[in-house]
């Protein structure tokens, strides 16, 4: 169930996306889009809790409600419909999380058990949207809790996501993969230069972090009025966009993420202004999830510094793309997972390096 709802998400946003790409029109729209997912959240008495009410309601074993799916589905569609910067996949864990939760409403399961569902509901939904089964399995189980890895749930998770990506993958949803070319070999050289860029990436998911709660800060010191925030904040964002003069940062930020993994190409501050516009965008109430921007930040930023370093600027990508999201995160199992089922085996040896540097020096931001 969560496979297929997830799928249909991913087929929706992918043809709202390119609708939004054939009409630059609608970019302008972004305040409006924005006026009505608020509307909707407050007509519907959901809490504008986004991914972290998911986490919170397993970890203090409440009930995630079943509404939550709709308006999550909705109005991340309408954020990517106008071109916010957001992601989807954390959209797709709370709504697999919903809908698991109801699932084991309807059955009667006992608490404990309601809870595993949840998980086993964000499993399948995250592996259905970004074909990573491995890693969706456990990044659900490692994200509940810092430091605790459910494990009663390991063989229930791994089921949802198996199932999940088969179904997505069988109605023509193709998981996604990034090749990575001109993988140097493994040498005390190349190892310390790979250890400069992932401190780098553990102290821009920091900064990212941080971003995301001063802006948060601001708008609830500033502009209280939810309806008047999300507005300013549009504006804001297309403004931006138009001083800049590039869509690159529109939507989740995939193509940044191609072009550095796979081409070694991001221009300088790629990084800086994914992330700014993506704090801007997500504090302000549009809807989506920090995961895929978080991606996209570490690849241009791993790509940038591979280059000044003269290391393989798309192996640093790569390697950056997960150490970020493992500083962001705090899930080091699933962001090794993650690099292998995106990229190979191959480089290995410097996912891991930048993985457990990044997680090491990220601290509980």
């Amino acid at each position: 169930m969560v496979g297929a709802a997830s799928t249909l998400f991913s087929f929706v946003l992918k043809g709202v996306t390119s609708y939004r790409k054939a009409n630059g029109w609608m970019f302008y729209l972004l305040p409006v889009m924005g006026l009505i997912i608020v509307f909707l959240y407050q007509k519907f008495g959901q809490e504008d809790g986004g991914t972290n009410q998911v986490l919170s309601t397993i970890r203090s074993q409440d009930d995630v409600p079943f509404r939550s799916a709709p308006l999550i589905f909705v109005s991340t569609i309408l954020t990517h419909f106008a071109g916010g910067s957001a992601g989807r996949e954390g959209a797709a864990i709370q709504l697999g999380g919903s809908i698991g939760n109801q699932l084991g409403s309807w059955f009667h399961l006992d608490e404990e058990d309601r809870h595993v569902m949840v998980m086993c509901g964000m499993s399948a939904a995250f592996s259905a949207v970004f074909g990573t089964p491995m890693a969706a399995a456990v990044f659900a189980m490692e994200v509940v809790s810092v430091g605790v890895m459910y494990y009663a749930a390991l063989l229930p998770c791994v089921i949802a996501s198996i199932i999940a990506a088969e179904f997505a993958t069988g109605v023509g949803l193709n998981p996604e993969t990034f090749p990575v070319a001109r993988i140097p070999q493994l040498s005390v050289e190349s190892g310390l230069k790979m250890a400069v860029i992932a401190a780098g990436c553990g102290l821009l998911s920091i900064l990212f972090c941080v971003a995301l709660k001063a802006v948060s800060g601001i708008y609830g010191k500033y502009l209280k009025n939810p309806y008047l925030r999300v507005c300013v904040a549009g504006c804001l964002v297309i403004g931006i966009t138009m001083l800049l003069g590039t869509g690159d940062y529109m939507g989740a930020g995939n193509e940044l993420i191609a072009r550095a993994v796979e081409q070694g190409k991001a221009r300088p501050l790629d990084f800086l202004w994914k992330m700014i516009l993506t704090a801007i965008t997500m504090r302000a109430g549009y809807r989506g999830g920090e995961i895929v921007p978080a991606f996209s930040v570490g690849a241009t930023f791993g790509c940038v510094a591979g280059g000044l370093l003269g290391f393989s600027p798309e192996v640093a990508a790569a390697a950056s793309m997960v150490a970020l999201f493992c500083g962001v995160t705090n899930c080091p199992i699933a962001s090794m997972l993650i690099s292998f089922e995106l990229f190979g085996f191959s480089g290995a040896a410097y996912y891991l390096i930048a993985i457990s540097i990044s997680y090491a020096l990220s601290g509980y931001y």
